[in-house]
């Protein structure tokens, strides 16, 4: 059964930091590149940040760049996303999404909420 399971979420004050975790089961996870997603009220779902399966080569979003870093442990079948100095604006569910070939896989969701 395949499985990417979110956590980390929760409420931070503006300036703060939160990590969030993604765990991946049921699949080959070092062959997939992964990316999080972000989609706030009303908005449609934007990329945040991506990390290539092979090399770890990284991309993001021109609003998170500098404050955001994604990385992976393939060993725990696991993706991160560092979030630092968090704005109001950063506030929305994070979706983790797994990719490879015609194969696409999608977490459940964990809300990040940044307000004082």
């Amino acid at each position: 059964q395949v499985q990417l399971v979110e956590s980390g979420g929760g409420l931070v004050q503006p300036g703060g930091s939160l990590r969030l975790a993604c765990a991946a089961s049921g699949f080959t996870f070092s062959s997939y590149a992964t990316r999080w997603y972000r989609q706030a009220p009303g908005q449609e779902r934007e990329l945040v940040a991506g990390i290539g399966s092979a090399y770890g080569v990284t991309n993001y979003a021109d609003s998170v760049k500098g404050r955001f870093t994604i990385s992976r442990d393939n060993a725990k079948n696991t993706v991160y996303l560092q979030m630092n100095s968090l704005k109001p604006e950063d506030t929305a569910v994070y979706y983790c999404n797994a990719h490879y070939s015609l194969y696409e896989y999608w977490g459940q969701g964990t809300q990040v909420t940044v307000s004082s």
